[in-house]
């Protein structure tokens, strides 16, 4: 059984920023589930047992290798797309969260093929399909 395939999976989501402009996105390498070769902000399954804010600060330890300084919650998404022809339902559990520039970097060569810093102004390409609207939505709440 496959989280958001045979069941509604859980995520969190989360928007890594330095608090100066500039946000961490990985670039996903052929070796991803899914959207191979698009950039994003971060995130991961919800593990059973895990609280949430734990999960958020064991993930992005795993994929950046850094420690959170802040984060807040800035809403959920029911986010409902295809892979590879099949129908997936998840529900992202959105977050804003401050980290160490300078600890940053990428915590998983495997799964991403590079790590960098942009501002909402400088998005690289090609994005993740759910991006744009996550951007979309927090929009308001990301450039504080």
């Amino acid at each position: 059984m496959k989280k958001g395939l045979d069941y509604i999976g859980v995520c969190v989501v989360y928007f890594c920023h330095d608090g100066k402009g500039h946000f961490l996105m990985q670039k996903r390498s052929k070796n991803c589930r899914d959207e191979q070769g698009r950039y994003d902000i971060g995130g991961g399954g919800v593990e059973f047992g895990i609280p949430i804010e734990e999960n958020l600060k064991k993930e992005i330890k795993e994929e950046y290798g850094t420690d959170i300084i802040k984060s807040d919650f800035l809403g959920f998404r029911d986010v409902h797309r295809t892979n590879e022809g099949l129908p997936t339902h998840w529900i992202a559990l959105d977050f804003k969260v401050l980290v160490d520039k300078k600890k940053a970097k990428n915590g998983e060569p495997h799964k991403f093929d590079e790590v960098g810093w942009f501002t909402l102004d400088t998005l690289p390409n090609p994005l993740h399909s759910q991006l744009p609207e996550f951007l979309r939505l927090y929009n308001h709440k990301i450039r504080k």
